[in-house]
């Protein structure tokens, strides 16, 4: 039962790390908008949420490679892909704001889901230990 919510928790808990990941890297997109060169990035959720639940190997060692990129970590980003552009520019930046704007407002519904889901389970977690004479 305990290794159950443990797993739970684990999996809820990786996915906001990852969907917090994704809006550094979109906002990062955003904020080097203007930079000539700059070719936007993206994390692949999917992919990185398998690695990180051991999915595609070992839980513990994929996030730990997630918290290595994190910021203070060390270590590559994982799963991450470069956007290519979808209208050329002179300057050779990748950026499309209606994307990232799009890409940004998307990952933070997903993020807010994921975090309701996680208080729910919390929540009803919570109720089942509380005695009958306790609301």
């Amino acid at each position: 039962m305990i290794p159950r919510l443990s797993d739970s928790f684990d999996f809820q808990a990786q996915a906001l790390t990852l969907r917090a990941e994704r809006q550094r890297l979109l906002a990062g997109n955003i904020a080097n908008a203007d930079t000539p060169g700059y070719v936007a990035r993206d994390l692949d959720f999917a992919a990185a949420l398998r690695a990180a639940t051991g999915s595609a190997g070992p839980a513990g060692a994929a996030l730990n490679g997630l918290r290595a990129s994190l910021p203070g970590g060390s270590g590559v980003e994982p799963q991450l892909r470069w956007a290519s552009a979808s209208q050329s520019s002179l300057d050779g930046n990748t950026v499309d704001m209606d994307r990232e704007r799009a890409s940004i407002a998307d990952n933070g519904v997903k993020y807010e889901a994921t975090l309701r889901f996680l208080n729910a389970q919390v929540r009803t977690l919570s109720d089942a230990m509380k005695g009958p004479n306790q609301s």
